[in-house]
């Protein structure tokens, strides 16, 4: 294939959207849609480098419109660019270099024909379109627009789109291996008197009659299911914070002014948990922009520099502390999916597994091993196990998307802190976040996370990450009682050499499993052996 010339390959991409265009297309349902998947030739030669969004939002009519410049680079010439956007919105113009292009729009993508080929290289290309997107369902996890109203009757407007991606109301390659390297700038105009919270720093707020254009600005790298905007009737609340490597970035919080009165507890505990999430993974990886939280009446997302947020200011309460499982969790993915993101949506495990396990360190500082343990085991018993964590290579969010990224991604890092020990394990964690080259600007695999935890452990630990990601297993111990007094323990299937505690009548039993020697182990004790107590590993134990 890579020999097939630009023109014959955009012919079979033309025939192939033609022919495998969605059914479902044809009406508003967009159940069938998910982000990334394969991705397609005419996108691969393509390196996204900036977006720029200009968009009119008629909040009464619930449309869009305007227009998406993007910046990108070639790798090789050809006569057609492929880009993503869903069916419902309508391209009016395309220009390359301000000189106008005949285009076709297929489905849920846009094919652009120049009047002569698009060489390698920069390219510059304006997209004019608009109309009604798709309303969110079930929002975040089933995307769209939510156009709604707060309680003193103010518009409400919230974007999600993680798992149809970016094309639900823009233009894009929408793939999570390339995102716009020199960032994005929003140009969002609305009605006079409400606010729109986005990515990055607001650079200005410019009025004209009865509408407002509020311009944000992203110099960062980042995914397109971030690159979104929240409009009410917001007050900002702002704090300074001083970073752990001193740099002072400020939080701030878009909240409804109907519920200012929460403003203050809600980055409290902002401030709180940064400063946990610092000592486990470093800096803040946004420090030249803003620690951002965006109040919206669905559950929340990790939209970059402006999370959002919809508990409606109710908190689990334990002894001194305030906990939201929703501001950590989507906090979290500032580190880990935001600054650390996943080359394939196959390996989405990395950040939803850190961002889960997150969780588990905070109670661990705030609360005690005690209260890590108690979580980790909640984590563990919500693992269904049905099939792999990680199934293969080129899979869109839809094919991967399940609790088990989630609880089991998250149990896997709980079983390498005790095989490799706290003073390894931690430093490690850290390490992967903040010494990395280019991290911004690089996506991971699991084959990449894999390879740093063997380098760092100084073991092969290969088999133990396929084990907990590429099988459905779990690891198999039978205990025989033997005697008044003893019993034998077998473990039938240890991927690797692994350190096992066993709880006797005498204390703790430090031994380990061989993957070679799986001889019955000689326990005396007079009470029942515990395999494992601290459940460090995802296992089954079936006494005899």
């Amino acid at each position: 294939m890579r020999n097939i010339r630009p023109a014959v390959l955009s012919f079979i991409t033309v025939f192939l959207l033609t022919v495998s265009a969605p059914l479902k297309a044809q009406n508003r349902d967009i159940s069938y849609m998910s982000s990334g998947g394969k991705l397609k030739p005419l996108q691969a030669i393509m390196d996204i480098r900036h977006y720029t969004l200009v968009l009119d939002v008629d909040i009464p009519g619930q449309a869009i419109e305007g227009y998406v410049e993007i910046d990108l680079n070639l790798s090789q010439p050809t006569d057609t660019l492929l880009f993503d956007l869903v069916h419902f919105l309508t391209v009016r113009q395309v220009e390359a270099g301000k000189v106008k292009q005949s285009f076709v729009q297929k489905g849920d993508s846009v094919l652009i024909t120049g009047k002569n080929r698009f060489e390698a290289g920069k390219q510059v290309i304006r997209i004019s379109y608009g109309g009604k997107p798709p309303v969110a369902v079930r929002p975040p996890w089933k995307g769209g627009f939510t156009w709604t109203k707060d309680k003193s009757n103010n518009p409400w407007v919230v974007i999600n789109c993680q798992l149809e991606g970016g094309k639900v109301y823009f233009p894009c390659k929408d793939h999570p291996s390339d995102e716009p390297n020199e960032g994005v700038d929003l140009f969002i105009t609305i009605p006079k008197g409400l606010s729109v919270a986005g990515p990055g720093l607001l650079q200005s707020v410019k009025d004209l009659k009865n509408k407002s254009t509020w311009h944000w600005k992203t110099q960062y790298t980042i995914s397109n299911y971030c690159v979104v905007f929240n409009i009410a009737k917001y007050e900002v609340v702002r704090r300074p914070y001083t970073t752990i490597e001193g740099h002072t970035v400020p939080i701030e919080f878009y909240v409804l002014a109907e519920d200012l009165a929460h403003a203050e507890k809600v980055i409290d505990i902002r401030q709180r948990d940064t400063r946990i999430m610092e000592k486990y993974f470093g800096e803040y990886p946004w420090v030249k922009e803003k620690i951002g939280i965006a109040q919206v009446p669905n559950p929340g997302m990790e939209h970059q520099t402006m999370i959002t947020y919809g508990d409606r200011f109710t908190y689990e309460q334990y002894p001194g502390v305030d906990y939201s499982a929703n501001l950590l969790h989507e906090f979290a993915h500032e580190w880990w999916a935001n600054k650390i993101t996943n080359k394939d949506w196959a390996h989405m495990w990395i950040q939803e597994g850190f961002a889960t396990y997150a969780e588990a360190l905070f109670f661990k500082e705030a609360l005690g091993e005690n209260a890590y343990d108690s979580l980790m085991l909640r984590f563990k018993l919500a693992i269904r196990n049905e099939k792999p964590v990680v199934q293969g290579e080129g899979l869109n969010m839809a094919q991967v998307y399940n609790g088990d990224i989630y609880h089991k991604g998250a149990f896997l890092l709980h079983t390498l802190r005790f095989v490799m020990g706290d003073s390894v394990f931690f430093p490690a964690l850290r390490k992967f976040i903040t010494d990395l080259k280019y991290p911004y600007d690089r996506f991971f695999t699991t084959a990449d996370v894999q390879k740093f935890f063997c380098d760092a452990s100084g073991k092969d630990l290969s088999p133990l990450f396929d084990f907990y990601l590429r099988t459905n297993k779990t690891l198999d111990f039978e205990l025989h009682k033997t005697g008044p007094e003893t019993y034998q323990l077998k473990t039938l299937n240890s991927p690797v050499t692994l350190p096992l505690d066993i709880l006797t009548d005498q204390g703790i039993i430090k031994t380990a499993v061989n993957t070679e020697d799986q001889k019955s182990f000689r326990i005396n004790s007079k009470t029942q052996p515990v395999i494992d107590p601290k459940g460090y590993y995802f296992k089954k134990v079936t006494i005899y």
